[in-house]
């Protein structure tokens, strides 16, 4: 039997936490005694996601992450259950497009936008009004080195999170003092939402790496439970890459 921590009195609210970086954040603040509300699209996996995380410290409120109606909802019944929410994780997004970005679809841009940037921005929009624009707390966006260097075949996905980077550094200005807002950039992570990019070819896709391996999603958990802690009271408008070192190679023939 494993004993688990005592509350830490804080709750976060998660986007797209069922499984991948989102669970791996969703572990990391449970761990360390918060409680959390977890959002998905997936009902069955959002409970299955809940009755692992703990069902005594965790909820879940499926719905899909660019639905108004859904943001509201999901922080209405994280203040019901909990009495507050401190910390928000932007994560759910979404990448349904492979190839060169003069032949994508506008239509799926626009669908790219709209999980991956303006979610997150009705998502600060909901917890600033509700909670924090009176009790502070953090924000957290997960971006991607995509959003920082050319990244060919997934154009859409980089442009987008790029965008969640400025809009980080936004959120961070107007939101001072009360409220810090940073992002993570993560390299490829071991996630069934990135499995294109490794599967089949993992050792070869990690010998890029000066770490030698890919991240897995309690690399970002880990990162994600420093920018919501204490410990990173004076850090806000930044964005914290987690690559295995990627971008030491850049530039080296």
């Amino acid at each position: 039997m494993t004993t688990l921590p005592e509350l830490s009195g804080k709750v976060a609210l998660i986007t797209g936490a069922s499984r991948g970086i989102g669970y791996g954040v969703a572990e990391a603040l449970v761990a360390r005694g918060d409680r959390v509300c977890i959002t998905g699209r997936n009902e069955d996996a959002l409970k299955e996601a809940v009755e692992a995380l703990g069902a005594d410290r965790v909820i879940g409120v499926a719905g899909k992450a660019h639905d108004e109606a859904h943001q509201a909802v999901a922080v209405e019944r994280t203040i019901e259950a909990f009495g507050r929410v401190d910390y928000l994780v932007n994560n759910a997004g979404t990448n349904p497009v492979f190839g060169p970005i003069a032949e994508l679809d506008l239509n799926v841009a626009r669908k790219v936008f709209e999980t991956n940037v303006v979610s997150a921005l009705g998502f600060a929009q909901q917890t600033w009004k509700a909670w924090q624009s009176e009790n502070g707390g953090a924000i957290v966006n997960i971006a991607s080195v995509a959003g920082l260097a050319p990244s060919p075949f997934i154009g859409a996905y980089g442009i987008s999170k790029a965008a969640m980077i400025n809009l980080t550094v936004q959120l961070a200005h107007e939101f001072a003092p009360k409220v810090r807002v940073n992002a993570i950039a993560p390299a490829v992570v071991k996630t069934k939402f990135a499995a294109a990019l490794y599967e089949g070819r993992e050792a070869e896709a990690a010998a890029a790496y000066p770490l030698n391996r890919l991240g897995v999603p309690t690399d970002i958990g880990g990162a994600a439970a420093f920018l919501t802690s204490q410990q990173s009271d004076w850090v806000t408008g930044q964005t914290l890459v987690v690559d295995g070192g990627l971008f030491l190679n850049a530039g080296v023939a």
